[in-house]
């Protein structure tokens, strides 16, 4: 072989091992990136699942944050359906002392889900931050408007997602 041979097939095989050391080398980044925490969250990937899941949470909360002295059993039976786990418990609770006062003070709640987003949605269990708007009228008193922001967590189960906690913001 020649010097110009030689020096040819030395630049070619280093030439090689760099785009093959290269190309491994990006192959084990990429690894690294789909087995982020980031990628396994649907909520940044899956808009129709995403959607799926703060239409159901956003229908929930407002069938079970509104009511008036002639719906609190369609609002508990909603509750009952819809809720599971702790906040099923803190919303038994809760609306049995409401309860009380919707018929004394002729009480009426009247929830509207302003803006909810996935923030987690994955292996079945979604975190949905949702804006509500809510109003209460009372008999012979002014409406008033009160806004809230609330942290929900969900789980699907049999196909339908459940409330399962519940935090104020």
């Amino acid at each position: 072989m020649t010097g110009r041979r030689r020096i040819g097939w030395i630049t070619g095989w280093t030439v090689l091992a760099v785009l093959v050391l290269g190309s491994a080398g990006l192959l084990i980044r990429a690894g690294q990136l789909t087995g982020t925490a980031a990628a396994k969250n649907r909520a940044l990937t899956d808009s129709a699942a995403t959607s799926t899941v703060t239409g159901a949470v956003s229908d929930t909360l407002t069938r079970i944050f509104s009511y008036s002295p002639k719906s609190t059993d369609t609002t508990e039976a909603a509750a009952a359906d819809r809720l599971d786990g702790k906040a099923k418990k803190q919303y038994t609770d809760l609306f049995a002392q409401v309860k009380q006062r919707v018929a004394e003070q002729k009480l009426t709640l009247t929830t509207h889900v302003v803006r909810a987003g996935a923030v987690r949605l994955e292996d079945g269990e979604a975190t949905v931050l949702v804006f509500l708007d809510q109003v209460t009228e009372r008999t012979g008193a002014e409406p008033t408007s009160v806004a809230a922001q609330l942290s929900v967590t969900a789980k699907e189960h049999d196909g339908q997602w459940l409330i399962t906690d519940m935090k104020s913001r």
